[in-house]
């Protein structure tokens, strides 16, 4: 391996380090706020980019319909809650279930009439398409269960994984798609071949890894879900709603694996079972922060992602397998520091 070599994988490994590393952001926080290891956050990734690809073919996304059903479903469920006398928070259940469906149509419909080329446009629609499924599963899959254990929690992830895969191959097939890149710009650093859409990825994933510490540090709402993972009793004696957070940490959840799926689908051709690897990386980078650690989940991710290209030069039929290694010495190393802790702490 020369230093060329060496430059480019390291290029691949900080663009697939950049995107594990918004999964991992995602993993911790659900994790943090709901103790939920949400293991369908890869397919919010798939979603976002075979919708994309979608509106980009000049036809309507599938994933409409699934947003119109889980929605038809939550609001039902509610004005039952609401008809045996339980306490149901109305205006959030209105604007989940039928505010975010009508603007994700409109916006849709929209695009396809006036901006059909656009991909700006494009993304905007696939973002507030795919950003309201996470509270909307929140609601139906993991509320009921608020109380319960991580077990049965990690159970039930695993239950809505297998439902999306296969909602997905059901709408959007078995073939793969790719999507326009944002940029068709290359530029020769070094020797080495940059091209635009690889520094759209990494510029895009920093600046929204920013944002999201803005939005924790500065906002009303973030200190509510920094509240929230803290101390969920503690949040909820100072009267934050943490169901409402839950919902939050979802729909946060949802738009950024959104943007993922929208950020990488012109590097790879996506199916619609992509979004499982692509997960687990994320998820083992976000056990490289402990599940609680947001700067370590960073870092993790970029250990994953330099360690993924590099093991595709030296040993590419074992590649999946090395990274996914990974967590084994991290998990004993973090069992042998860690202390007996009840559920809620």
């Amino acid at each position: 391996m020369d230093s060329q070599i060496a430059l480019l994988l390291g290029q691949d490994g900080l663009v697939n380090g950049a995107v594990y590393g918004l999964l991992s952001l995602a993993l911790v926080l659900v994790f943090s706020v709901t103790r939920v290891i949400f293991v369908a956050q890869g397919e919010f990734v798939a979603f976002g980019a075979l919708s994309l690809a979608m509106l980009q073919a000049h036809r309507t996304p599938p994933t409409l319909w699934l947003l119109c059903a889980l929605a038809g479903i939550a609001l039902g469920v509610a004005l039952w809650r609401h008809y045996r006398g339980e306490q149901v928070d109305l205006r959030a259940t209105l604007f989940w279930t039928l505010l975010m469906p009508a603007v994700a149509g409109g916006l849709i419909l929209m695009q396809q009439r006036l901006w059909p080329e656009s991909l700006l446009a494009q993304s905007i629609a696939t973002a507030a398409l795919i950003t309201p499924l996470g509270p909307l599963i929140y609601r139906l899959a993991y509320r009921p269960l608020a109380d319960a254990t991580v077990l049965v929690l990690l159970i039930v992830s695993v239950a809505v994984h297998g439902v999306l895969v296969g909602l997905g191959l059901w709408f959007f097939g078995a073939e793969g798609w790719r999507t326009t890149p944002l940029s068709q710009a290359r530029f020769d650093w070094g020797g080495v071949t940059v091209t635009g859409q690889s520094l759209a990825v990494v510029g895009l994933a920093a600046l929204l890894v920013v944002l999201m510490f803005l939005f924790f540090e500065r906002s009303i709402v973030g200190k509510a879900l920094r509240a929230t993972a803290m101390n969920r009793v503690g949040a909820r004696l100072m009267g934050i709603p943490t169901e409402l957070a839950g919902e939050l940490s979802f729909a946060l959840a949802a738009l950024i694996g959104a943007i993922s799926g929208m950020l990488i689908a012109p590097l790879t051709t996506i199916y619609y079972d992509t979004g499982f690897l692509i997960g687990l990386k994320g998820f083992v980078a976000a056990i490289i922060g402990g599940l609680a650690s947001y700067p370590m989940a960073i870092v993790g991710a970029l250990i994953v992602g330099q360690l993924e290209a590099f093991s595709s030069f030296w040993a590419s039929a074992f590649k999946e397998v090395i990274v996914f290694t990974l967590i084994i010495p991290v998990l004993l190393w973090r069992s042998l520091r860690s202390h007996s802790v009840d559920d809620e702490e």
